[in-house]
């Protein structure tokens, strides 16, 4: 089963949109990648401002490998000089969790 890496990312007010332009603007960086299955950025619907960036891997060892990468360091160095707005860091917060799935279904009515 997949390894699932979650970024549980504290984004202030105001700052969402310029937080879903950035993470837009590399959304395809880690396609390729030896044990990548998959990426979504969810942004909450209620009050809250932690949003979740999750990642689906083969294995830890394929997870490790993408964030010991150049192309891990160098994605985020794009994304800092792509930015319009705010080309300094945002003041985010940011903690990784770690999962694998124990258990999935698919939709199907079978």
């Amino acid at each position: 089963m997949s390894v699932i890496k979650i970024n549980a990312i504290t984004v202030p007010k105001g700052l969402g949109d310029e937080v879903a332009r950035r993470f837009a603007g590399r959304i395809k960086a880690v396609d390729g990648r030896k044990g990548f299955q998959g990426f979504e950025l969810m942004r909450p619907t209620d009050d809250r401002e932690t949003w979740l960036v999750i990642t689906r891997w083969d294995t830890e060892e394929d997870f490790t490998a993408w964030v010991q990468s150049p192309d891990f360091a160098e994605g985020h160095r794009s994304a800092m000089k792509a930015a319009n707005e705010h080309p300094e860091p945002l003041p985010l917060t940011a903690e990784l969790w770690s999962y694998i799935v124990e258990l999935q279904a698919d939709g199907s009515t079978d």
